[in-house]
């Protein structure tokens, strides 16, 4: 699944975003593109589950 996240600038935020993608999928594998503030993660985590999680941890996302 590939995410856009608008409020992802930083080093910091990747580390961010990965504590909330970890406490969800230990195993998720996600590849940041900050640049585009884009991540693609694999994971079988529920989608919508996923996106709540990120935006209560102030990193609202959209699913492209």
């Amino acid at each position: 699944m590939k995410l856009l996240i608008e409020k992802m600038k930083c080093s910091g935020c990747v580390d961010n975003i990965t504590r909330v993608l970890s406490s969800l999928d230990p195993v998720a594998k996600p590849a940041f593109d900050l640049k585009a503030h884009t991540v693609e993660v694999e994971t079988a985590v529920d989608r919508q589950v996923m996106l709540d999680a990120l935006a209560a941890a102030g990193y609202p996302a959209t699913v492209l």
